[in-house]
Formats: structure tokens, sequence, C-alpha cells
């Protein structure tokens, strides 16, 4: 904890659109998988969508085709842009970086994302 800064949540209308970012420790950064979690109220938390150190992603059913994760190296920064959001993706969205069998896992604040209908 307090090792990532996340940014970019906020509150859209349906059919809108953002992005949120995750910015990690140069030192880890580039060796680790980023991933999104999220977690409504009264809900288990859910994995959104991942990415691994070279750019394999993959992604929940249910943000298939809508979402879309991305890191910048040189930046040290994860993405996940949000699309054509629905009122059921609001969460508070939590950023995750885990390094495998370095063994450094380090979690975001979170940020809270409401749609509205």
């Amino acid at each position: 904890q307090g090792q990532l800064v996340e940014s970019g949540g906020g509150l859209v209308l349906a059919g809108g659109s953002l992005r949120l970012s995750c910015e990690a420790p140069a030192r880890v950064f580039r060796v680790a998988a980023m991933n999104w979690f999220r977690q409504a109220p009264g809900k288990q938390r859910e994995l959104v969508a991942g990415i691994t150190s070279g750019g394999e992603t993959n992604y929940a059913d249910s943000v298939k085709g809508r979402f879309t994760i991305s890191r910048d190296n040189t930046k040290n920064t994860a993405y996940l842009q949000m699309n054509s959001l629905k009122p059921d993706d609001t969460a508070v969205y939590h950023c995750n970086l885990d390094s495998g069998a370095w063994g450094i896992n380090y979690w975001g604040q979170g940020t809270q994302v409401t749609v509205s209908s």
C-alpha cells in the first residue's frame, strides 16, 4: 500500500468514458504484471483487466470490447481506458502490481467510478 498512485475516477453518464491511471515505482514496474480490480458495494472484488510485463492482456467477460488496459514503460504507468460505461460498472477501482516470483505485490488506494443512468 502507498506505492501506487491512481487517478482518473469520477462521475460519468452511461455511455461515457473515463481513463484510469496507475503510476508505480520504476524499480519494479517493468518486471511486473499490472491489474485493475473493482469492488462494488455488497459485492466481491473482481479482476477487471490485466497486462503482463510483456504486454499480454486479459479481461473480464463483462468488460471485453469496452475496456482497454495498456502500459507505458517509459512513464511507469498503467492505464485502463473505459468506454461505453454502464451503471453496473460503478465501483471502487483498485490498481494492483504483481511481480510474481519477485514477491512484490502492491495495491493502490482505490478510485471511485460512478456511472449514472
